[in-house]
């Protein structure tokens, strides 16, 4: 009679061969770390345009472009709009899309500027720029998260709304700033060490964004629903309200730039943050966060961010026309979706 196997005898691997997990658990590692790789490698590859930038700009105008002004002035003009890039990270990582970043930019600027609003004022205006930026975003992320509205059609309404509502507000006027704890953190005398407080807000909300993004429960779940929203779903992750959060810090990156664009110019108007969404989302692109979601980085936007801003500081410079500039931003673009594609596929995703 056969004697069954005792289940000793095989409680364990047989000898000399290898458990069935280790030849699997280096790949793990490597399709770990290699996201991170290209997203470092795309990093420096920026910082290398951004270089090649500053030397030409060095050369075709030495003396006005290297001045320690001119250098402020880019670093504070790529505030602005940094900070509506940061908030379009976000998003466009989680797979959806804001058309509605300069409008909000253009609402929040205005109504934190009428006369009642500024009776308020340094803490007034601000907390009406932010307020205005969180309701707009509100209601996106309420149409897209639970009206199961498409995000571009979502927020191609709110940008005809706002824009539509700034102009009501204004009458077409320019609404001029007289809170004079505002106007003075746009003067020289504000500077910290050189550095304009504008400069500073953003490199807080740049520092800010990267952790959230990174090192919180909040951006791996705004990672997985972009790489795969019924995946997410079913790992537990509320899609729905990570949506709404989502386009709610995007709002709330609107009235903070809004804020700081009225230091700057020292005035509301319904034309402000004209044309913000092209921008941001641009910068965005180059700096290698996928259009398709599931892949972010603060880091790269930011200088995306810098490399546009230096472009239209150098063509300004050199007295080349406005058309010339659009025609730079869009090969450049271009180029960038190409390499990203490449990137993509050469990965296998």
């Amino acid at each position: 009679m056969t004697q069954p196997v005792s289940p000793a005898r095989h409680s364990g691997p047989d000898k000399g061969a290898a458990p069935a997990s280790a030849p699997t658990s280096p790949k793990k590692g490597g399709s770990a770390r290699a996201p991170r790789l290209r997203a470092d490698v795309h990093s420096l590859s920026l910082l290398g345009v951004l270089a090649v930038l500053v030397l030409v700009g060095g050369i075709t105008e030495p003396d006005a472009f290297l001045d320690t002004g001119n250098l402020q002035l880019i670093l504070t003009q790529s505030s602005v709009i940094g900070v509506v890039t940061v908030g379009m990270t976000f998003v466009i990582t989680s797979g959806g899309i804001d058309l509605s970043v300069g409008a909000m930019v253009a609402l929040a600027s205005v109504w934190a500027t009428t006369v009642a609003t500024q009776d308020f004022g340094f803490a007034g205006i601000l907390f009406t720029a932010v307020l205005v930026g969180l309701g707009a975003g509100l209601v996106n992320g309420v149409l897209i998260a639970y009206g199961r509205v498409v995000p571009f059609i979502a927020t191609l309404a709110m940008l005809a709304s706002a824009r539509g509502l700034a102009l009501q507000i204004t009458d077409g006027r320019t609404q001029i700033v007289t809170v004079k704890s505002v106007l003075d953190l746009g003067l020289p005398d504000a500077y910290v060490l050189g550095v304009p407080p504008l400069v500073m807000m953003f490199a807080a909300v740049t520092v800010i964004g990267w952790l959230v993004l990174n090192r919180t429960t909040f951006g791996r779940r705004t990672v997985a629903v972009g790489g795969n929203a019924e995946a997410a779903r079913l790992a537990g992750i509320d899609v729905r309200r990570q949506r709404l959060y989502l386009y709610l810090l995007s709002g709330l990156c609107c009235g903070i730039a809004a804020f700081m664009l009225v230091i700057l110019s020292g005035s509301g108007q319904n034309t402000n943050g004209n044309l913000y969404e092209l921008d941001a989302i641009a910068a965005v692109i180059i700096g290698g966060t996928l259009l398709s979601g599931g892949r972010g980085t603060i880091v790269g936007s930011v200088l995306g961010v810098l490399v546009f801003t230096t472009i239209t500081n150098i063509f300004a410079l050199n007295n080349l026309q406005s058309d010339v500039q659009q025609i730079a931003k869009g090969a450049i673009i271009v180029a960038a979706v190409l390499v990203q594609g490449r990137t993509s596929a050469r990965a296998g995703t």
